[in-house]
Order: C-alpha cells, then structure tokens, then sequence
C-alpha cells in the first residue's frame, strides 16, 4: 500500500465514522424533540455513510474481508440508534426521557 492510498483510506475511515456519529446525534435530538427535521437530518448523514462506504469498498485498497467488515457496520449503524432508542424508552418506561 503507498503512503498516498494510507492516508486517502484512513481519511475515508475517519469520515465514516464521524457520519455514523453524525447520524445517531441528529436521530436522538430528532426523537427527543419529536422532529422530522432531526431525525431526516440523521437520515441523509446515513446516506453519505452509505457513500461512503461504497468508496471504501471500491476504491480503498483493503482485503476482502476488511470491506465485508465495512459494509456490515454500515448495515448495523443504520438500526442502531432506533433500537438504542426504544431500548430506552422501554427501560424508563415511556417516561419523559429528558
């Protein structure tokens, strides 16, 4: 791997994970405050993972099984925050969670 590719995938990396950071934040203030506004705000920060995502199994010079990895966190950060959500909901029993 060249150093150029080293920094371009873990740039690539760096995005994904900020995006997936991105998108819980924006789905919980969605549901707390019961905005759409939020929570699709959320949604298109899941998108641009989902770009970016791709980019990384396309482009970024990593073994077959470091991209399966990839694409399978991609899968879990999209149920994450709503089941994490309704897993607090449950546990404090429909309460104001705030």
């Amino acid at each position: 791997m060249m150093s150029f590719d080293f920094i371009d995938t873990a740039l690539l990396l760096g995005i994904f994970v900020l995006l997936a950071g991105c998108y819980g934040l924006f789905y919980t203030i969605g549901e707390l405050r019961q905005s759409r506004h939020w929570i699709n705000a959320g949604y298109v920060c899941f998108f641009f993972q989902a770009v970016i995502t791709l980019l990384i199994v396309m482009f970024a010079p990593l073994g077959a099984g470091w991209q399966l990895l990839i694409m399978a966190s991609c899968i879990a950060c999209f149920k994450i925050p709503p089941m994490a959500f309704s897993y607090l909901k449950l546990i404090h029993g429909e309460r104001e969670i705030v």
